[in-house]
């Protein structure tokens, strides 16, 4: 399996704790080796980092730990291969555009007859699930009303959409089209919503320590979403089967519950 990050903020936000964390599961405490990917919105803007490298000794990734790249909302994901080869177009995070929008997209799990999802709109490049996967869920997600994508409603109408995929296998899933951040969960994902008054946090996979008092406002808000916790003495909140959240500048702002 592999594991995925996000994370929504509604003020521009670096991710290097975080990702300082996840960079050490990507080979090193973990078994992630087969690649690694992170895309950043500035903006309606996107900018993207893929390596087919294990994270944990690509000087790229350790680039991105260092630099404080700032975003509202980042996608990350570190691979171990089951579907497609260890190859750059099998990386995640995938991209799409949809309604004058880059949807960024990042997967974990393993999807049995995927290929009998017809991509309509998308045709993937690779040779994943996932990516097969995403470029069916673009395809069904533009015959909703675009005028939609600013309400829950839209959530609830993607659900059952999101919920085939999980028939299909395990299906624990980012996305977000700049504005919103959505995930997925069918087995594993947690969040955590910080804000003031901020504490200090201790990452498992490092021996890396902060504290966010010293390094935010009052006033800001952001929310960390991982495969498993990154850190200890927080209390993350771990998702249920067939659930899906959505978080808007940091903020929840729709949940829809699933059944086990």
């Amino acid at each position: 399996m592999c594991e995925l990050l996000g994370m929504s903020a509604n003020v521009p936000t670096d991710i290097c704790f975080s990702f300082s964390g996840l960079l050490e599961r990507g080979g090193r405490t973990g078994p992630h080796k087969d690649g690694w990917g992170i895309g950043f919105y500035e903006g309606k803007g996107f900018r993207s980092f893929i390596d087919p490298e294990p994270c944990c000794d690509s000087v790229l990734a350790r680039l991105i730990k260092d630099y404080p790249m700032k975003s509202n909302t980042v996608i990350s994901h570190i691979r171990q291969a089951n579907s497609g080869g260890i190859k750059l177009e099998n990386t995640h995070p995938f991209s799409r555009e949809l309604w004058g929008k880059h949807w960024c997209y990042a997967h974990n799990g393993q999807l049995k007859q995927f290929e009998s999802l017809p991509c309509e709109m998308y045709s993937p490049v690779g040779e994943t699930d996932s990516e097969h996967a995403f470029c069916w869920l673009l395809s069904q997600i533009s015959q909703i009303n675009p005028d939609e994508t600013e309400k829950c409603d839209f959530a609830f109408q993607m659900k059952p959409k999101l919920d085939h995929l999980r028939s299909l296998g395990v299906f624990n899933m980012l996305m977000s089209d700049s504005v919103y951040l959505y995930a997925y969960c069918t087995t594993k994902l947690s969040w955590i919503t910080r804000r003031a008054p901020f504490g200090e946090a201790k990452l498992k996979d490092v021996e890396l320590q902060v504290d966010f008092g010293t390094e935010t406002t009052p006033n800001d808000v952001v929310t960390v979403v991982a495969t498993e916790p990154l850190t200890h003495d927080e209390e993350w909140h771990q998702m249920k089967a067939g659930e899906l959240v959505v978080f808007r500048q940091g903020e929840l702002v729709c949940r829809v519950e699933g059944e086990a």
